[in-house]
């Protein structure tokens, strides 16, 4: 004899457990959105500084003091040392905390060969490997809508990068400075690419051409010996 009582339990067992999973579904569907939002709010973007953004004096570790404003970089050497800036301005919600930076020196007759043109406007790049990047050893932060900037300074005349940045100073070349940045709490890592080109006399003009946001590499930490001073 068909035991109804059973099957009816069962059944009601069935709907409770399909109910159940489609409402763990919903909830975790929402708190996906609501992550997403929070993350929002958090998250920075960082550009070339404005015109109407102040003149930034930047102070490196052996007390120089240089002055930056609006798309004009720092390109400098000096005796044994090349001082590097970049005006900055968050155009993002969230505070921007810069971890590392990569930097790509080229000379003039490399750039004046190059079939893209020496501004570097190209899609398609992929990101560049964490593990290339150079650890900021001052803690810079650029809060949401407001300027800041960047600094390095290379002091090792027998690296190869010093040599390359150099030649790409003297010959009136390229440098590309890749910056790698996230919020306050070092989550959403972003890179984002500046290039350096000569402009009038010995100002160098920066602009922001490419960004890279939620940079996940595993297994992979920033490294490399230049510092930021």
């Amino acid at each position: 004899m068909t035991d109804w009582a059973a099957w009816g339990t069962s059944l009601g067992t069935l709907v409770l457990a399909g109910a159940t999973f489609a409402a763990i579904r919903s909830a975790n569907r929402s708190a996906r959105i609501a992550e997403r939002s929070l993350l929002a709010t958090l998250r920075p973007l960082l550009v070339v500084a404005q015109p109407e953004d102040p003149a930034q004096q930047i102070q490196f570790n052996d007390g120089l003091v240089l002055q930056t404003s609006s798309n004009q970089a720092v390109f400098q050497p000096g005796r044994d040392v090349i001082y590097l800036a970049i005006p900055l301005r968050n155009a993002g919600s969230g505070i921007a905390h810069l971890q590392g930076y990569r930097l790509e020196p080229e000379p003039a007759d490399v750039i004046d060969a190059d079939p893209l043109g020496p501004a570097r406007h190209r899609r398609g790049d992929p990101p560049p490997a964490l593990s290339t990047f150079a650890i900021q050893q001052r803690d810079l932060y650029i809060p949401p809508g407001n300027s800041g900037f960047w600094q390095a300074a290379l002091r090792d005349p027998s690296s190869p990068i010093f040599a390359a940045t150099e030649q790409a100073h003297h010959t009136r070349g390229r440098l590309t400075i890749d910056l790698l940045y996230g919020d306050l709490e070092d989550g959403q890592p972003t890179v984002t690419r500046f290039v350096l080109l000569p402009d009038t006399h010995d100002a160098w003009r920066c602009d922001t051409t490419h960004h890279w946001r939620n940079i996940t590499e595993p297994g992979a930490r920033t490294g490399g010996t230049n510092r930021s001073r």
